[in-house]
């Protein structure tokens, strides 16, 4: 059995954020022990030709949505997130830390 990339390994953490929540490059590295929160963006950037990665579910560590300038057009990062219940003002999740989720509750 082939072992998955890094690009992969982001996409399947990714796919298990769950809706209404929000995670962030960092925590998504740090699970992984491997990379940096710059290479989880990376990771994301190339995941439009997936279309089940919930790449709107992922912020910076202060809640912004850095990468909203990928998404075509970049309100949509926004859209989703709201469609999810997600609360956005002015590019930033309002209450980040009570909708974070970290992929260690995945208990694994």
């Amino acid at each position: 059995m082939a072992k998955a990339n890094y690009q992969e390994l982001v996409f399947d953490i990714t796919r298990l954020i769950p809706p209404g929540r929000v995670s962030s490059y960092g925590a998504i590295a740090d699970y992984l022990a491997l990379g940096s929160a710059r290479m989880v963006g990376w990771a994301l950037n190339n995941c439009s030709a997936f279309g089940d990665v919930p790449a709107h579910r992922v912020v910076n560590s202060k809640g912004e949505l850095s990468g909203r300038a990928h998404f075509k057009p970049p309100s949509l990062m926004q859209q989703l997130l709201e469609a999810e219940g997600v609360k956005v003002e002015n590019d930033r999740v309002v209450n980040f830390k009570e909708v974070f989720w970290h992929p260690e509750e995945l208990g694994w």
